[in-house]
């Protein structure tokens, strides 16, 4: 007496499947029933002169020429005397024990750190310094500090 292999919950499940199935067709059917025919003009959209989208193209007689030879693309090379990185401050402390201290430059008011390693001379507090700026792990850090 073997009977049915298929539960009563399996048969309603694959019931309600089918129906859904069947519902999304339905609608798709519809939806291409009803739609307009998406017209490749109908999808463009413009943008103004101030930015915003519009559905009229642009004006040809606001158009305005641009020399493809005047845009760069890149950063213009610089001569090796036009860089001047070079800042000046005062010594506001300095541990000769622990190998750092800080300085306060001139012009911003910012104070920087500085290392031992960073000296080409050496320095103590009050000293007036010329110094070139360096990314570190905590922030800028004064770099080639020497007396000036």
């Amino acid at each position: 007496m073997a009977g049915s292999h298929q539960s009563f919950n399996k048969k309603e499940r694959e019931k309600k499947r089918e129906q859904k199935r069947k519902e999304k067709e339905q609608r798709k059917k519809e939806r291409k029933a009803n739609s307009k025919g998406g017209a490749f003009e109908d999808m463009i959209a413009y943008v103004d002169e101030n930015g915003h989208l519009t559905d009229t193209p642009p004006d040809p007689s606001k158009r305005e020429a641009i020399d493809p030879e005047s845009i760069e693309t890149s950063i213009p090379k610089t001569e090796k005397g036009d860089r001047n990185f070079e800042k000046h401050g005062v010594v506001a402390f300095f541990n000769h024990d622990k190998g750092y201290g800080f300085i306060n430059d001139s012009g911003s008011g910012d104070k920087f750190f500085v290392h031992i390693n960073g000296l080409l001379e050496p320095i103590k507090e009050g000293d007036q310094v010329t110094y070139e700026l360096e990314k570190g792990l905590k922030g800028m850090n004064a770099v080639r500090v020497k007396k000036g």
